[in-house]
């Protein structure tokens, strides 16, 4: 989800939010587990299944 403000995050900070996104989905899409991609990325699990 994006917030067309921004959510109150800074420039860097949205794109540092947006590549962790692309790389969970990368791995999900690959079959990896989530709870694996999570701890990997340091997230919490639901993060990663949304």
């Amino acid at each position: 989800m994006q917030y067309a403000q921004g959510g109150g995050l800074t420039d860097e900070r949205r794109e540092f939010r947006v590549r962790l996104r692309l790389q969970a989905a990368e791995r999900f899409a690959r079959g990896e587990m989530p709870s694996v991609i999570a701890k990997d990325l340091r997230v919490h699990v639901r993060s990663v299944e949304r």
